[in-house]
């Protein structure tokens, strides 16, 4: 087995890990590398060939290929090693990294810090328990997203989308662009999982139609998909008795969510938040094992790539002061803080990070949060005590749609903070 010896590893050659590289460069990390299981940088930018990409960033619409170029070469500007086709296999609390490749076989990293960046991963069939036949023609949205974009494939004539996330309601558009039979979106909610300007640009201009509070209750076929049979539900989102459709089609897309790709962390005994199924970060964006970062998708699901970027290039802040601790021995890690806890308060559903540590913040922090349910005129504010840090308003908030909230340097933290939104009253307009 090799052995190789990094200062710092950053596992994931996405938006998030290739911000990370980027960055740790220009804090002056000297050994940096870059590990990544497919062929090529870029993530699943790859094969998002539709615009909406750096609006925040760059100020100018880009596809997804666009935007990961831009961070693909400012990492080849630098000395980083990119070791692409190896597969992560486990990583270790002492921040050991065990991996493989077809060329050099097995690889162990000592590594003096880590940054996850290993992103997000669809739910498939199993996991909305769709009930009928194993037959092919039911795929995840992204998916479909390869096979047209990349491989160059359509994977059926008519399809009928289950799940109004972001990336279902992008294929809407592209398979109706590309002769395919879209015969609509079926969301179990009550109101659409994915961003307003998709619902828009993707459905209503193209006469898609919408389904909310109903489901696909079976497939149909025995080789190839020959139809679906939906169904409205209850507030409980249970299929109602009566109500059920038969619809003749060859592909069914699921577009029913992600989840935060933690097989690694896991493995690795790091705490895990039930809510994001991300880990437990603190305003570095370190885990609860000293030294491993995590930045992106992995540590939640984020709707704008834009923001992707900044955690990635946040954690490599923060391993960059850690190693630079760590160099002036300094090595009680967690240990030599007192964490002050983050809660998710009034009409909030999560928020990262999830602990802060005590003291004067020497730099802005961002909280990253999503809200329950759809409102308008609200507060966005973040409070330690009785004491607001931060308030914005926002004229409309919805659960598919990531908020942030930002505390300025030279706030002192001595307490819990809670991070809530609430309706806008009227002598705050």
């Amino acid at each position: 087995m090799k052995t190789i010896q990094v200062d710092l590893a950053v596992i994931g050659g996405g938006p998030a890990g290739l911000a990370a590289v980027a960055e740790a460069k220009r804090q002056g990390i000297g050994r940096v590398v870059l590990i990544e299981r497919d062929l090529e940088l870029g993530g699943i930018l790859q094969q998002c060939v539709h615009d909406g990409f750096g609006l925040h960033r760059f100020q100018k619409r880009m596809s997804g290929g666009q935007y990961a170029e831009a961070f693909i070469r400012d990492v080849e500007a630098t000395d980083a090693c990119i070791q692409d086709n190896t597969m992560v296999l486990e990583i270790t609390p002492d921040k050991k990294i065990y991996a493989v490749n077809e060329t050099e076989g097995m690889l162990l990293y000592e590594c003096r810090a880590i940054i996850l960046a290993m992103g997000c991963r669809e739910r498939t069939r199993n996991q909305v328990f769709i009930y009928g036949s194993r037959t092919s023609g039911v795929l995840t949205a992204g998916a479909v997203q390869r096979y047209i974009n990349m491989e160059g494939y359509l994977p059926g004539r008519k399809a009928v989308i289950l799940g109004s996330g972001d990336i279902g309601l992008i294929m809407a558009r592209r398979m109706t662009l590309e002769g395919m039979e879209v015969e609509g979106v079926y969301e179990v909610m009550s109101s659409p999982g994915g961003l307003t300007r998709n619902i828009v640009q993707c459905l209503e201009d193209y006469d898609i139609p919408l389904h909310l509070s109903t489901t696909v209750v079976k497939a149909h076929g025995r080789e190839r998909l020959t139809g679906v049979t939906v169904a409205k539900v209850d507030e409980n989102r249970r299929p109602i008795p009566g109500t059920e459709r038969y619809i003749d089609c060859d592909l069914l897309v699921l577009a029913v969510g992600l989840i935060p790709e933690n097989e690694l962390s896991r493995g690795a005994g790091i705490e895990i938040d039930p809510r994001t199924q991300g880990p437990v970060i603190d305003q570095n964006f370190m885990t609860s094992i000293d030294g491993i970062f995590a930045a992106g998708n992995v540590v939640a699901v984020f709707d704008l790539v834009d923001y992707v970027s900044e955690t990635g290039e946040i954690a490599a802040r923060g391993a960059a002061r850690y190693l630079k601790e760590q160099k002036e021995g300094n090595k009680e890690g967690h240990s030599a803080h007192t964490y002050k806890n983050v809660t998710a308060g009034e009409g909030v559903n999560f928020v990262i990070p999830q602990k802060v540590a005590a003291g004067e913040l020497t730099q802005d922090m961002a909280f990253y949060l999503r809200v329950k349910k759809p409102d308008e005129r609200v507060v966005l504010s973040c409070r330690m005590g009785d004491e607001t840090l931060a308030k914005k308003k926002e004229r409309f908030v919805a659960p598919p749609e990531m908020l942030v909230s930002r505390v300025q340097a030279g706030c002192c933290v001595d307490n819990d903070l809670t991070v809530e939104v609430r309706k806008e009253v009227p002598h705050e307009r």
